[in-house]
């Protein structure tokens, strides 16, 4: 991955125009589930991903160039969290969405990890790791929200 990629990746979204959502509290909700049953319920990968906030390498996920329609859940808990029709190739090696399938699907934080200020996404319902939202995409939101494919699970129409 060359300089100019890495610069364009990493177009934020200003940290003062985050908008917190409220989490919904299920049966899911991390707070009711210990560490040691996330590790036993998830895969090493996913685990390191949604509950560490990992990531995965740039076109090493099994979701980046999918073009299969259906709905993306989480991994985590299985909300629904983006639908097909919002997938578009942003060509920087993660499945990338213009949308979330609902308003109240993900909740986004401001993560200043790595000497970064960028916008994190989670799931709204378990609070799992999704990725990050930036302000480079297409259409009329101008949103790309970068999403690492172990966070998610393909349910195909």
């Amino acid at each position: 991955m060359n300089l100019r990629m890495v610069t364009r990746m990493v177009r934020m979204v200003r940290p003062d125009t985050i908008t917190e959502r409220s989490a919904r509290v299920s049966d899911h909700h991390p707070g009711d589930l210990s560490d040691a049953e996330w590790r036993e319920r998830l895969e090493p990968d996913v685990y390191r991903i949604l509950r560490e906030k990992g990531t995965e390498r740039a076109f090493t996920g099994c979701y980046w160039d999918t073009k299969v329609a259906g709905s993306y859940e989480c991994a985590g808990c299985g909300t629904q969290l983006f639908r097909s029709e919002a997938k578009f190739n942003s060509h920087c090696g993660w499945p990338s969405f213009t949308q979330p399938s609902t308003e109240d699907a993900i909740v986004e934080h401001e993560d200043r990890s790595y000497g970064m200020s960028r916008v994190e996404t989670v799931c709204a319902n378990c609070g799992g790791h999704l990725g990050h939202v930036f302000t480079d995409g297409p259409g009329p939101s101008g949103l790309r929200y970068c999403i690492n494919s172990a966070s998610l699970a393909l349910v195909e129409d």
